[in-house]
C-alpha cells in the first residue's frame, strides 16, 4: 500500500469533477468568422459555419479544460497542506502518511464475509471464501486508508486559510429563445432554458438539482426556468410524453404532469400517460382527444428544432442566460454561473 498513491487518490476524490481528457488545442486555434475553411467548387464553408455545427461540443471541451485545471489546483492545494504538516512533524511525506495509515484497524470478520457474499452474488468471484480472504482484507484496509486520508485532507482545508482565486468557467453566450412552459417571474435577471427528454435517465437525475436550485432563498425572484422538449432518437416514448405534458398544460397542469412523467419514467406508454392524467384529475376525455390527435406534436418538434439549431446533441442541456451547462451537473455548477451572471447584471 503506497502512502503517496493514497494521498493522490484522496485528492482526486475531493475534486469537483471526474477526470477528463484535456481539450484539444486545435479548438482554440480554429479560424473564426467568415474566413473560408473549405471550398467545394464555388461553394464555400466558413469557419463560423463549421463552429456552429459543433458548438455544443466545443463548449464541452472548454468546460473539460476548466474542470481539469480546477481539479489540478485542488490537487496542488491538498498536497501542499499535507506536505506542510509532514514538515512540522519532521518526517518525510511517505513516513508521515504511513504512520497515519498504520492506525487503520483490521476489518472485522463480518465485514469481510459480507463483501464476499456481495461479490459472489454479483458473479465477481467464484472461489471459496478462504481462498480470497486475504485479498478481501487488503481491499478493505486500502479502502479505509483512502477514507482516512481523504477525511484528513478535508479537515486540513477547513482549518487552513485557502482562498480560491480561479474564476468560474464562463461558456460563451448563445442566443437562446426562452419559449415554452416556465416557472419564475418574467422579469428575472437570470433565465435558464432547459432542453430535456422525459425518457432520458440523466434528465430525471437532474430534476432534484433543478428543484433545489429554484428553491434557494437567495435566488428568490431572480430565476426564470423555461422547459423545452428535446426527445432523442433512442427514446421513442419521449415525443408522446412531451405532448402529454403540453396537453395537461391546456388544463393548467403542465408542471404537475412534467413532474409525474419524470417520476414515472420510463413507464411512458400512451396507456400510462392517460392514467397519469386521471391521477392528476384532468378532464380525461379532453386529455385523450388532445393526445390522440397529435395536436401538440408540432410544439414538441419546434422545441427539438431549436435545440438542434443550437447544436445540442445530448440531454439535459441548460442555458443560463445563454451560457451552456451540459448534463446532470451538480448544484454548484449552476450557482457559480448564476452568481457570475447576477454580478454582471449588478455592474450595469
Amino acid at each position: 500500500m503506497n502512502p503517496s498513491h493514497l494521498l493522490l487518490g484522496a485528492v482526486a476524490v475531493l475534486g469537483l469533477a471526474c477526470q477528463s481528457k484535456p481539450a484539444s488545442a486545435a479548438a482554440d486555434a480554429a479560424t473564426s468568422g467568415t474566413a473560408p475553411v473549405a471550398r467545394i467548387g464555388t461553394q464555400v464553408i466558413t469557419a463560423e459555419e463549421l463552429d456552429k455545427s459543433i458548438r455544443s461540443q466545443l463548449n464541452e471541451l472548454g468546460q473539460q479544460a476548466y474542470d481539469l485545471r480546477k481539479q489540478a489546483l485542488d490537487n496542488m492545494i491538498s498536497k501542499q497542506l499535507v506536505e506542510a504538516k509532514a514538515k512540522e512533524s519532521k518526517q518525510p511525506l511517505d513516513e508521515f502518511l504511513a504512520a497515519m495509515i498504520a492506525r487503520v484497524p483490521e476489518p472485522a470478520e463480518e465485514e469481510c464475509r459480507a463483501l464476499y457474499e456481495r461479490a459472489k452474488a454479483s458473479g465477481q468471484v467464484q472461489s471459496g471464501y478462504d481462498q480470497v480472504k486475504s485479498q478481501i482484507v487488503d481491499f478493505l484496509k486500502q479502502q479505509k486508508a483512502q477514507q482516512l486520508v481523504q477525511k484528513y485532507v478535508e479537515d486540513l482545508k477547513a482549518q487552513s486559510k485557502v482562498e480560491i482565486l480561479l474564476p468560474p468557467y464562463l461558456p460563451p453566450k448563445m442566443d437562446v429563445a426562452a419559449t415554452g412552459p416556465s416557472r419564475g417571474p418574467d422579469g428575472a435577471p437570470v433565465t435558464i432554458v432547459e432542453f430535456s427528454d422525459f425518457q432520458c435517465p440523466y434528465c430525471a437525475r437532474a430534476e432534484p438539482t433543478v428543484k433545489d436550485l429554484m428553491a434557494l432563498e437567495k435566488y428568490k425572484g431572480k430565476i426564470k426556468l423555461v422547459y423545452r422538449d428535446l426527445p432523442l432518437p433512442m427514446h421513442p416514448l419521449a415525443p408522446k410524453a412531451g405532448e402529454a405534458a403540453h396537453c395537461a398544460g391546456d388544463q393548467g397542469k403542465y408542471w404537475e404532469m412534467h413532474d409525474k412523467l419524470f417520476a414515472a419514467s420510463p413507464k411512458l406508454e400512451v396507456t400510462d400517460l392517460k392514467a397519469y392524467a386521471r391521477e392528476l384529475q384532468l378532464d380525461g376525455g379532453r386529455f385523450d382527444k388532445c393526445l390522440e390527435s397529435g395536436e401538440k406534436a408540432k410544439v414538441v418538434a419546434e422545441h427539438a428544432k431549436a435545440g438542434d439549431e443550437l447544436g445540442v446533441h445530448g440531454t439535459p442541456a441548460f442555458f443560463v442566460n445563454g451560457r451552456l451547462i451540459s448534463g446532470a451537473a451538480k448544484l454548484e455548477a449552476f450557482t457559480a454561473l448564476i452568481d457570475a451572471e447576477l454580478a454582471s447584471v449588478a455592474k450595469k
